[in-house]
């Protein structure tokens, strides 16, 4: 008898459909299921709830209706089978996507995330946030992501790099420096970054480090990436610090998310005095009303994979006392500003009521559902949202494609000083457009992402542009 695995591999398509701008283009193997049963298949609630946001922002965008039809429809899908070898012996097979959403503005660029939950929705609303995180930015891209499904602990280090090698493979034909950039994402890093850069240079039999980024800095990474999307937050949170006047030693803050990026954010604000009083991983959190020292948080963390309650001295730590809190807890404590760092929908209608923080700056894709979104803009909290808030992990992505391509690479004040300047005009801008127009300011962050989109396609004509051309013929 054929075991489960290997009927499994015998019948996974190897690749199964490719949508392009609405059609659609079948490869690899045959499939089995329809296109209309694919569609009615796919029920996109994670994508559908991304759409209403671009309804809520059109009334104020001064773009053709022709740009929003063609924003709500991703351009191409690519979903693969990825066949491993594993140290056993025995072969598994892991599906992975990728979705390239708009390139009208420039090639797509976006991470690829490993981990178990990911799906085919989940990637089509994380690539359409990545089209206007690098409008809302200037950056001459469009949006894509990425992903696998997986559990990255569960495999060692050389199926790691064989999974990471054999969705290349995958990709190749699909990705590429002029037309769609991966990066680093849920549960991949510089070192998969590089394995893949690795394997798309021997396919193509030429080096081509500006196809990925966030790579280690010996293959071409640039310097500054690791820190970036937490150090993007920390400028909005500074720009945030002159409008409202706040002293940073009276601001207390919670951060859902102790990973790279969410000590990151931490690290920034504890050395400019804020008061981080609660902090979490994925197994739960740490409550103190006085504020935890956050270089001692973080070497123990790293250390140990575990977040305790310390105070370090060099390198020797003490337990300190401390609240046990949950992840759920986090959300709702009486802070001055929460930053939710770790996965999406973590605010939702359920518990948005509960939320006491009057200020929350989005690091996380997604963070907040639409639902909740009305529920905290109806109690005046200013939510500072994804797509502007963690943008400094894709601008400083283009810093890197950008020395990738010149051959020049720029140093670390160099890399800070373009990173704060465009973070700062930008928040300015979104913030600008929400006072003016009293909207939130995720509305108006998709507002100003809109209007750059929007002009990109009329430059190529609408229907207007072609219908006037007609009557005056």
């Amino acid at each position: 008898m054929v075991g489960l695995k290997r009927l499994h591999a015998l019948w996974q398509p190897s690749v199964q459909v490719v949508f392009w701008g609405g059609a659609a283009q079948l490869v690899g193997k045959d499939l089995a299921m329809s296109l209309t049963e694919t569609a009615a298949a796919d029920s996109e609630p994670i994508f559908s709830d991304a759409i209403k946001r671009l309804d809520d922002a059109f009334r104020y965008a001064e773009i053709d209706d022709e740009a929003l039809l063609r924003l709500k429809h991703p351009q191409a899908v690519l979903q693969v089978s990825i066949p491993v070898r594993m140290d056993d012996g025995s072969l598994q097979i892991f599906d992975g996507y990728r979705v390239r959403h708009d390139d009208t503005r420039g090639p797509t660029k976006g991470g690829i995330r490993y981990h178990p939950d990911v799906t085919l929705d989940e990637v089509k609303a994380l690539a359409l946030w990545m089209t206007f995180k690098c409008a809302v930015v200037g950056l001459p891209y469009g949006g894509a992501k990425g992903g696998v499904v997986v559990n990255p602990k569960e495999l060692s280090r050389l199926e790691l790099e064989r999974l990471s090698r054999g969705f290349i493979r995958q990709m190749a034909d699909f990705i590429g420096p002029d037309r769609d950039i991966p990066a680093p994402d849920v549960y991949t890093n510089s070192m998969i970054m590089g394995w893949m850069m690795d394997e798309y240079s021997k396919i193509r039999r030429q080096h081509t480090p500006a196809v990925i980024t966030g790579k280690p800095i010996p293959l071409g990474g640039s310097l500054g990436r690791d820190e970036a999307t937490g150090r993007g937050a920390y400028y909005c949170i500074k720009q945030l610090e002159q409008r409202r006047g706040w002293r940073p030693e009276a601001i207390r803050v919670g951060i859902q998310g102790f990973g790279n990026v969410g000590q990151a954010v931490a690290s920034l604000l504890h050395a400019d005095g804020y008061r981080i009083v609660a902090v979490s991983d994925s197994r739960g959190g740490i409550y103190k009303e006085e504020g935890f020292d956050i270089p001692s948080l973080i070497h123990v963390k790293n250390q140990s994979r575990r977040l305790r309650a310390v105070y370090c001295e060099g390198s020797v730590c003490e337990a300190i006392e401390a609240e046990t809190i949950s992840n759920e807890t986090l959300l709702e404590l009486d802070v001055d500003l929460l930053v939710p760092a770790a996965l999406g929908g973590q605010i939702t209608a359920e518990n948005a009521a509960r939320i006491r923080a009057p200020v929350i700056v989005e690091v996380a894709n997604g963070p907040t559902t639409s639902e909740a979104d009305e529920m905290l803009r109806e109690r005046d909290v200013l939510v500072v949202p994804d797509i502007l808030g963690n943008a400094g992990g894709v601008t400083v992505s283009y810093f890197e494609w950008t020395q990738n391509r010149q051959g020049y690479y720029w140093p670390l004040e160099e890399v800070h000083r373009r990173l704060q300047g465009i973070m700062a005009r930008e928040f300015d801008a979104v913030y600008d457009l929400m006072q003016r127009h009293d909207i939130s300011m995720r509305t108006a962050a998709y507002v100003h992402a809109l209007n750059r989109i929007g002009s990109a396609i009329e430059a190529q004509g609408t229907q207007r542009y072609f219908r006037d051309n007609l009557n005056a013929g």
